[in-house]
């Protein structure tokens, strides 16, 4: 089946309608007066067709308020959609389905999926949306505002699969470390469900995140750990530059000349005292470094 796309359809200015419609009355009503006066029974044949007429025209009025639209439909032919704001009329005998072309948010809710490692969470996202195309969303779709909620929910279960909750290390992508990527991708995932509704995206964020009940104590202790390891890591690494640094100073500035014993006995007062959580206590040594 091919997918319809929206056309502008057919309107007259409905001032200039309302003017005609007014003249009409007028002439039907100087007819009606010629045949009472002249007693013409064939005045009738116009009379009775210019009656009809005047009678079809009030149900071709219709009003556009800003940002919607209104789809004609002709004997189930679809005949095109009026976007422009205003007051128009067109042939009454068509139906004007409405549209709103507005900007609307789809709250989805809390849903319980497994990320990428298997972990259960709970996740959640608002997805701002708006119809561009009046046609596909009455006719390509059977409920464009429920296609777009079961659409959104499907998209952020899929997103959440692909991505772990957390991650340490600062180049893998994860949901909780990387919003940005996260929610450029589930709005790209939805554009391209959207589309054949004739829906656009605007933006899309995780408005829930958080590990499942069953699970959360549990992870909360396994990220303060590899929170602690990573910090510890940094830290390691940090004192192992500051004590070469040291070393590499002191070689390079003559100010003291010491062999292997006395570098790895600095090296490892200087680990101490950087690597310890406690605050190192100073002990002066009035001997040597071998005592």
């Amino acid at each position: 089946m091919q997918p319809i796309s929206e056309i502008r359809a057919w309107r007259f200015i409905g001032f200039a309608m309302a003017a005609v419609f007014i003249i009409l009355i007028i002439v039907e009503a100087l007819l009606l007066r010629v045949m009472i006066m002249e007693r013409d029974i064939g005045i009738l044949w116009f009379i009775i067709p210019l009656l009809l007429i005047i009678a079809a025209i009030p149900s071709g009025f219709f009003i556009i308020h800003p940002n919607e639209a209104k789809v004609l439909v002709l004997f189930g032919r679809y005949m095109g959609t009026v976007r422009d704001a205003g007051f128009w009329w067109s042939n009454p005998f068509v139906v004007r389905r409405h549209v709103s072309l507005r900007i609307r948010n789809f709250n989805s809710e809390r849903l319980k999926v497994n990320d990428l490692n298997g972990n259960p969470i709970e996740i959640a996202a608002v997805v701002v949306w708006r119809v561009t195309d009046s046609a596909r969303a009455l006719f390509d779709v059977e409920n464009y505002e429920q296609f777009v909620a079961i659409q959104s929910e499907m998209a952020i279960r899929a997103l959440a699969s692909e991505y772990p909750y957390d991650a340490h290390d600062d180049e893998r992508a994860s949901l909780r470390g990387s919003p940005q990527e996260v929610a450029d991708n589930l709005k790209r995932q939805l554009h391209a469900k959207l589309e054949i509704a004739g829906v656009a995206v605007e933006d899309s964020r995780i408005s829930h995140l958080a590990y499942a009940q069953e699970i959360a104590q549990a992870m909360l202790r396994r990220q303060q750990a590899q929170a602690i390891v990573a910090a510890r890591q940094k830290i390691v690494e940090g004192a192992v530059g500051m004590v070469e640094s040291a070393l590499k100073m002191l070689s390079e500035q003559h100010i003291i000349e010491l062999d292997e014993d006395k570098k790895a006995t600095m090296v490892n007062n200087l680990m101490v005292a950087l690597v310890s959580d406690r605050e190192a206590q100073p002990v002066i040594n009035t001997g040597t470094l071998y005592q």
